[in-house]
């Protein structure tokens, strides 16, 4: 195959709401474009990651230091998209390698309309997220750095208000999908799922019915279920109460939440969430299952944590964040509902826990 070159000469500032600015070369599309500053720890899987909707409103730094040294390939994908705001890394990789690359990253983003910034001290940036949270924060690349104005970036940070943007709305369909033919028919509350749910339960010989996040209940219940899922996605999950109310009113279901989907169930059952300093996001996160003391490794991508104050007594912890004990799991004692903060079909992570699959298909009716 042609030797794939990405040439990166344009300039590139990263500014903060707190008047830091980091600068740097540019990579993908010449374009301006504001987001909440955060970071993920993977060393692989940044297809993935640019393409999983949970990451929608949010400017993704990368704390491995050489990204695109695999390219792009026509399959790695979680979504149709790019959904980050823009992407920071160290070292962009100007000559990848690999027999399934299609394109270099440089020109993805660029297909994309999404600016990235390399040649910058990520480092820096990833121990000021740490130490102060997250925080707004405005991208540009242009051709030429007159083009750029650092003050007018920072007013644009300062301007952003991450938590009161519903980006649920954003990147859920607007039409029903319908997937596989199995005999049992689940269906996924799509609120920005990750492709590979899709896959891992079409794998399972299961009809998946993805239909929008506000989808109402007689709508939901028209598939005549097996089992719901409700999926990832983006944004806090206090602005969610309807979709928390639907799902309250099919608790005679069968229900799995992912991520999103277990804050939601949440808050269907009268609980809270509140924002992580840093969240988590990355493949290594160790969580503990409470009943048989075993350790997962994991793959997480989000912002927000349940609060377990304020749990129903229905339902029990059953998961716990080995890093900072936050919740991870919830189940009913007696229902088949449950979900998991963390993302059992991975892409990109581990495979640990991809038995809450099957754990899931044997509560089906």
């Amino acid at each position: 195959m042609a030797k794939l070159t990405a040439t990166v000469k344009k300039p590139a500032l990263l500014a903060l709401a707190d008047g830091t600015v980091f600068e740097g070369k540019g990579f993908g599309a010449n374009s301006i474009s504001e987001g909440e500053l955060v970071f993920n720890t993977s060393m692989f899987g940044y297809q993935e990651s640019l393409t999983d909707p949970s990451y929608a409103g949010q400017i993704l730094v990368a704390t491995y230091p050489l990204i695109g040294n695999y390219g792009i390939s026509k399959d790695a994908w979680e979504s149709k998209k790019v959904h980050v705001a823009g992407y920071a890394v160290r070292e962009l990789c100007e000559t990848p390698s690999h027999f399934e690359c299609i394109k270099t990253l440089d020109k993805y983003l660029q297909e994309n309309n999404v600016p990235g910034i390399c040649s910058l001290d990520t480092r820096s940036i990833v121990r000021k997220i740490r130490n102060f949270g997250v925080m707004p924060s405005c991208l540009q690349v242009a051709e030429r750095a007159d083009d750029i104005d650092a003050k007018s970036l920072i007013a644009r940070a300062k301007a952003l208000d991450y938590s009161k943007i519903d980006f649920v709305k954003k990147v859920s369909p607007k039409n029903v999908q319908e997937y596989g033919s199995g005999p049992k028919t689940v269906v996924l509350i799509d609120c920005g799922a990750k492709e590979n749910i899709v896959r891992e339960l079409v794998a399972r010989n299961l009809k998946v019915v993805r239909v929008p996040a506000f989808a109402s209940e007689k709508e939901i219940r028209s598939y005549s279920p097996s089992g719901i899922m409700v999926s990832n996605g983006p944004g806090d999950p206090a602005l969610l109460g309807e979709i928390a109310s639907t799902l309250r009113s099919l608790f005679d279901i069968p229900i799995f939440g992912i991520c999103l989907g277990h804050q939601i169930l949440a808050h269907a059952i009268g609980g809270s969430t509140y924002k992580l300093k840093f969240g988590h996001r990355g493949a290594n996160h160790p969580v503990l299952e409470v009943k048989t003391g075993k350790v997962a490794i994991t793959s997480q991508n989000h912002g927000y944590a349940v609060d377990e104050k304020g749990i129903s007594s229905d339902f029990e912890i059953t998961h716990i964040n080995l890093n900072d004990n936050t919740v991870e799991g919830l189940a009913h004692k007696k229902l088949p509902i449950f979900s998991i903060q963390y993302h059992p079909e991975a892409c990109p992570g581990p495979h640990d826990s991809k038995y809450f699959f099957e754990r899931f298909v044997k509560c089906l009716k």
